[in-house]
């Protein structure tokens, strides 16, 4: 009766961080407000270009940074102590499934602007690429995010083949609703990644462990269901907005 009492309490599991997802909800909500205001344009209750520049470029951007972060900061606190391949490969089947159905649900949809390498592509190639620096020093990771950024914006340093589009490094590649490529999305991956390192060193990730009451969940289950919320929240406001 007791442990019943304290699991009501405190719903957290132990070795669950509800912070992170809360933040996974932040970073759902701040995306959805972003594809409704996408909507609306598309429907013609905005004007036509209104989140194509400015603020609302920015606010893209942003978002799609968190979400990447987040994934570093996940593969560290998942395989920081040792690489668990098969919850590992099965995650990354996961989100290649998801990037597969929102390429081919864009491509039916959209064709011209279809999603070839959208955020879903970025966070499978973004966590290949992580494994190789779950063993050096967060100094060395953080590094790389900011070499990757540099190389990112470095300007084109390959020729614009389709094989290439992906690397973000190629001279043109084809329109795309959503696109984010290797470089430099690859920046905020490592930048979260290295961040949980040094996290983990102060042992913040420690201090967060089962902590949490009930709002602490109910505010996480989004984050906690965040590629299956991502999957749908776009239909469903297309939906109400169409």
């Amino acid at each position: 009766a007791g442990s019943a009492t304290t699991r009501a309490m405190t719903p957290v599991p132990p070795n669950r961080i509800a912070a992170l997802d809360i933040a996974r909800s932040l970073a759902l909500l701040a995306m959805a407000s972003f594809h409704l205001t996408v909507d609306l344009e598309i429907f013609g209750h905005l004007p036509p270009g209104t989140t194509v520049g400015g603020f609302w470029w920015y606010y893209a951007r942003a978002i799609a940074g968190s979400f990447i972060a987040l994934a570093g900061a996940s593969l560290w606190l998942a395989h920081g102590r040792g690489i668990r391949w098969r919850a590992f490969w099965r995650r990354e089947a996961t989100i290649l499934a998801g990037a597969a159905a929102v390429s081919a649900a864009t491509f039916v949809a959209m064709r011209p602007v279809f999603v070839h390498y959208g955020i879903l592509h970025s966070i499978a190639v973004s966590s290949l690429a992580g494994l190789a620096f779950l063993r050096l020093p967060a100094g060395v990771t953080l590094a790389a995010a900011a070499g990757a950024v540099w190389l990112g914006h470095a300007g084109p340093l390959l020729p614009g083949h389709p094989a290439l589009w992906w690397t973000g490094l190629a001279d043109s590649h084809r329109p795309a609703m959503d696109f984010e490529p290797f470089f430099p999305w690859v920046a905020p991956f490592l930048a979260g990644l290295g961040l949980a390192k040094l996290a983990e060193g102060a042992g913040l990730w420690k201090r967060l462990r089962g902590r949490g009451g009930v709002w602490a969940w109910r505010l996480g289950w989004p984050g906690r269901h965040s590629l299956a919320v991502y999957l749908i929240h776009q239909p469903v406001l297309l939906a109400l907005v169409g």
